[in-house]
């Protein structure tokens, strides 16, 4: 137990170096800021477009979306690209040769992504408040829902990601977790009604972790009137939690057996390959 408690706190010292590092690093505060401001601007010139129905604008509608979308998505990429990184450049077989530095390892790149997406997250909020008529952010249930939601959706993607990560090898193969993340985001019904696609893709998209951490935003933040236009005409909150909540698990199991054996194929001259493979490749 002992061993186990320095462990994770290891690991989140280096989940607080590495926040600290990301947040005092202009390029990476450029990473953070810009495109959340295209985003929200984007959607800001949608604040006036109406929907036959809705209490409230497109842009308003879609706001949720886009927190819900900014968890899932930088969650797995996050993970994903670190792992890939940290194999290049050896940072993995470092902290395989210490006792206990895979643990501390992977704690403080959850940790870090988990504190780095909570704040864009949270940013988010506080921008699109003031910007959009309609969202509901005014009581005490709305504000736990929203953290709550948050919180099952890091629990969900984050070891996801970790799962991704140890499958792929080299930075080349990232377009085989980007292009199934991109289109999970096309059959989520993150920003449309999800109801509008052919009930295949709908049963496709309700089987993704993106429509559920959707479906949770857009109840913390819209009126409950627009539970209407929802599969059931309902906001199925306890579905919501069971299928993130399933999803956490299922990946928290999975991730550690594959770092595992992903740490123990790890060696010096697989990382001197790799090496060689980026600097042909970028030659």
């Amino acid at each position: 137990m002992n061993t186990t408690a320095h462990e994770y706190r290891t690991g989140w010292k280096r989940a607080l170096i590495e926040t600290r590092n990301t947040l005092t690093s202009p390029s990476d505060l450029a990473g953070l800021v810009v495109p959340m401001l295209v985003a929200v601007a984007v959607l800001y010139f949608m604040r006036g477009v109406e929907v036959e129905g809705a209490p409230v604008s497109l842009g308003a509608m879609n706001m949720p979306g886009l927190i819900g979308m900014n968890v899932v998505f930088g969650g797995i990429i996050t993970l994903v690209s670190m792992l890939v990184m940290d194999r290049v450049n050896g940072t993995l077989l470092r902290a395989k040769s210490m006792p206990g530095g895979m643990t501390g390892y992977l704690v403080g790149q959850i940790g870090s992504a988990a504190m780095f997406l909570s704040l864009t997250s949270i940013i988010l909020l506080a921008v699109g408040l003031p910007l959009f008529d309609g969202l509901e952010f005014a009581t005490p249930d709305r504000w736990l829902l929203f953290l709550a939601v948050l919180a099952i959706g890091l629990a969900a993607v984050m070891p996801l990601g970790a799962v991704l990560g140890a499958l792929i090898n080299n930075p080349k193969n990232m377009s085989l977790v980007m292009f199934p993340v991109m289109a999970s985001v096309a059959v989520s019904g993150i920003f449309y009604k999800i109801t509008a696609l052919p009930e295949w893709l709908q049963w496709i998209g309700q089987a993704l972790p993106m429509y559920w951490m959707g479906l949770g935003m857009r109840q913390a933040l819209l009126p409950d009137s627009m539970a209407a236009v929802e599969i059931g005409g309902e906001w199925r909150t306890l579905t919501m939690f069971a299928v993130l909540a399933l999803w956490a698990v299922a990946s928290m199991a999975l991730a550690p057996r594959l770092l595992r054996r992903m740490s123990r194929r790890e060696s010096g001259s697989a990382v001197a390959s790799r090496r060689q493979q980026m600097q042909q490749q970028w030659g």
